[in-house]
C-alpha cells in the first residue's frame, strides 16, 4: 500500500513551502517534492541571486556620491569574483533557510521528481532511480516557470536567458539585452552600474510597459545616465553568436541597427512550467497562460490544486506565497484568507526602484496626487531626490499607488495595507510620520 499523506506539494519554491507548513500547522501530515533547489526560481535563479548582484552594484555607483559628503574614496575597483561569493552564499542561504522552514514546520521533504498519476497519487523518483508511490487526499501543482525564448532564437554560449547570466564568473565588457521589462531592467541596471557597456532593445515603445509612465520614463533617463543606450520601438531581426562575441540586428523604425557585444541576454519574460501529458491525463484544464484555479487555488479536478508562476498572472514570490496559504487554508477547513490580484505589490529592483500597487490607470474619474522627492529633507541629505510617490484616489479612497525612488520596495508597503483596506483620505490625512524620515513624502499626497 502507497504511503499515506494528508497534502503532497509538488514543487518547494515559495508557493509550495507555503502551503506545506499552513497544512502542517493545522495538523496535515504534509510531504514537498523538490527535483532542482529548495525555494524555486526565487532562491536559485530569481529574486535572491539578482538581488545580491544589485546590492553590490549599488554599493559600488554609490561611491561617486560620497564626494558631495566630504568623503574621499580612492581608486575604487570591482572584484567579481567576490561579487559571485556573494552572490552565491545568498543562494546558498535562502535554499537552505527554506529547506529549515518546512523542517521547523513538520513538513516531510524528498529531493527528486513527483509525478502525479492520478488526482490522489503521486509517483517519486528520486536521484538513483528508485521510484516509490505515495497517496494523498489533496495534491498541489506548484511546478514554477521558466524562460520564454522567442521562436527564431535558441540560447549557446554567449546567447543567454537570466538563468544563464547568473553562472558567468567573468565580468563581460558590454552585453545587449533583448526585452526591457522587470528582467532585463534589473541586469541592465546591474551591469551598467559595474561598468560593463550594456544595450537594451525593446519592442514596444517605452521600457517597464506594464509601470506607470512616468516612472518608466524617469528610470530610462537614469540607465542613460549609467551610459546604457536604449533602443524602444525596436524589433530584433535575428542575433549570432559569432564564438568569440554576438551580432544583434535591430530593426528601428526605418533604421537597421547592428549591435555587437561579448554577450546577449534574453529577456523576453517567463512562463508557466507546465507537464501537459500529465496535465492532459488528469483532464486538468489549462491554457499557455497557466493552470485554472479558482478562488481557493483548486483546479477542475477536485483535490487538486495549483499555486504561484504555473498559474500564470503575475510571477511573484509573495504571490506564490499568498496562493500556498489560500489553498492550505481550504484544505484545512480555514477560509480567512482571500486572493485578490489587485492587492499584490510589484518591484522592479532598478536603481532607482519602482513599486507599485492596485489600480494605477488615470481616468477622468480618478484623482492623482504626487508628491516629490525633492521635497523630502532626509532624500535632500541623502543625495536621493530623484523620485516620485503617485496616488490614485475614486470616490475619496485610495485605489492604487506607484513609487519610483529610494526604498520605493521598503515605501510600497505601507500603502499597500492603504489600498488593501480602501483607506479614505480623512483617514489618511490622520496618519503620523516620524520626522525626519524618508517616509513623510507621503504627508504631501494627503495633507490639505
Amino acid at each position: 500500500m502507497p504511503e499515506e499523506y494528508d497534502l503532497i506539494v509538488i514543487g518547494g519554491g515559495p508557493g509550495g513551502v507555503a502551503a506545506a507548513r499552513k497544512a502542517a500547522a493545522h495538523g496535515k501530515r504534509a510531504l514537498v517534492i523538490e527535483n532542482a533547489g529548495w525555494g524555486g526560481t526565487c532562491a536559485n535563479h530569481g529574486c535572491i541571486p539578482t538581488k545580491a548582484l544589485l546590492t553590490c552594484s549599488k554599493h559600488f555607483a554609490d561611491l561617486k556620491k560620497l564626494k558631495r559628503l566630504g568623503i574621499n574614496v580612492a581608486d575604487p575597483a570591482v572584484d567579481f569574483s567576490a561579487i559571485k561569493k556573494h552572490q552565491q552564499q545568498a543562494v546558498k542561504i535562502a535554499a537552505l533557510g527554506a529547506h529549515k522552514t518546512l523542517a521547523d514546520g513538520q513538513v516531510e521533504t524528498k529531493f527528486g521528481t513527483g509525478e502525479i498519476a492520478s488526482p490522489r497519487e503521486v509517483q517519486y523518483k528520486d536521484a538513483e532511480g528508485n521510484i516509490k508511490k505515495f497517496s494523498a487526499a489533496n495534491i498541489i501543482i506548484a511546478w514554477g516557470a521558466k524562460p520564454q525564448l522567442l521562436p527564431q532564437i535558441r540560447p549557446s554560449e554567449r546567447i543567454l536567458t537570466s538563468d544563464d547570466l547568473l553562472k558567468l564568473e567573468k565580468l563581460p565588457e558590454s552585453i545587449v539585452i533583448i526585452g526591457a521589462s522587470v528582467i532585463g531592467v534589473e541586469f541592465a541596471t546591474c551591469y551598467a552600474e559595474l561598468g560593463v557597456k550594456v544595450t537594451l532593445v525593446e519592442l514596444l515603445d517605452r521600457i517597464l510597459p506594464y509601470e506607470d509612465q512616468d516612472a518608466a520614463g524617469l528610470l530610462r533617463q537614469e540607465l542613460t545616465r549609467l551610459g546604457v543606450s536604449i533602443h524602444t520601438a525596436a524589433k530584433l531581426e535575428n542575433i549570432t553568436d559569432t564564438g568569440d562575441s554576438v551580432v544583434a540586428r535591430v530593426q528601428a523604425g526605418s533604421e537597421q541597427l547592428e549591435k555587437i557585444a561579448n554577450y546577449a541576454l534574453l529577456c523576453t519574460g517567463r512562463k508557466p512550467l507546465l507537464h501537459e501529458e500529465e496535465l492532459d491525463k488528469l483532464k486538468i484544464e489549462y491554457t499557455k497562460a497557466g493552470i485554472k484555479v479558482d478562488k481557493n487555488m483548486m483546479t477542475n479536478v477536485a483535490g487538486v490544486y495549483a499555486v504561484g508562476d504555473v498559474t500564470g498572472g503575475l510571477m511573484l514570490a509573495h504571490r506564490a506565497a499568498l496562493m500556498g496559504e489560500i489553498a492550505a487554508g481550504h484544505i484545512s477547513g480555514d477560509d480567512t484568507i482571500s486572493y485578490n490580484e489587485n492587492f499584490i505589490p510589484a518591484v522592479v529592483y532598478s536603481h532607482p526602484q519602482i513599486a507599485r500597487v492596485g489600480d494605477i490607470r488615470e481616468s477622468a474619474e480618478v484623482q492623482v496626487r504626487k508628491s516629490e522627492y525633492s521635497a523630502n529633507i532626509i532624500a535632500r541629505m541623502e543625495l536621493v531626490t530623484n523620485g516620485f510617490v503617485k496616488a490614485f484616489f475614486r470616490e475619496g479612497k485610495i485605489i492604487g499607488a506607484t513609487i519610483v525612488g529610494e526604498e520605493a520596495a521598503e515605501l510600497i508597503a505601507p500603502l499597500t495595507l492603504a489600498v488593501c483596506e480602501e483607506m479614505s483620505e480623512k483617514q489618511l490625512r490622520a496618519w503620523i510620520i516620524a520626522h525626519p524620515t524618508l517616509s513623510e513624502i507621503f504627508t504631501g499626497l494627503f495633507s490639505g
